[in-house]
């Protein structure tokens, strides 16, 4: 069975440094992208940043300047500084990939992990 693993999650104050990681392992044929979402409390989940296995990037707006996404193997990291308020919530990790040649893409996440931000 696939499955992302996250961890680093916890509580920070506001200002801080928080590095997060998530590792796909199981049946792997292929990995494409990974990245991350959000989900304040109270509000949609959103896209915060992806990597795919070329080295591309993509990274959410109101993050930009404060995140880097970076990836090595079947692990993705997500390095978040000047973390704020609305910062806080839970994030979650996710991987397309194929479990087979023949098989088609499929998104698996993570069961999310907890950001905390004080003030």
């Amino acid at each position: 069975q696939v499955q992302l693993v996250e961890s680093g999650g916890g509580a920070v104050q506001a200002g801080g440094s928080l590095r997060l990681s998530c590792t796909v392992s199981g049946n792997i044929f292929t990995l494409g992208v990974m990245g991350w979402d959000r989900q304040a409390p109270g509000k949609q989940r959103e896209f915060v940043a992806s990597i795919f296995s070329t080295g591309a990037e993509q990274i959410a707006d109101f993050v930009k300047g404060r995140l880097t996404i970076s990836r090595a193997d079947n692990t993705i990291y997500l390095q978040m500084d000047g973390l704020k308020a609305e910062d806080a919530g839970v994030y979650y990790c996710y991987g397309d990939l194929k479990e087979s040649r023949g098989s088609t893409y499929q998104v698996h996440w993570g069961q999310g992990i907890q950001v905390t931000v004080s003030s």
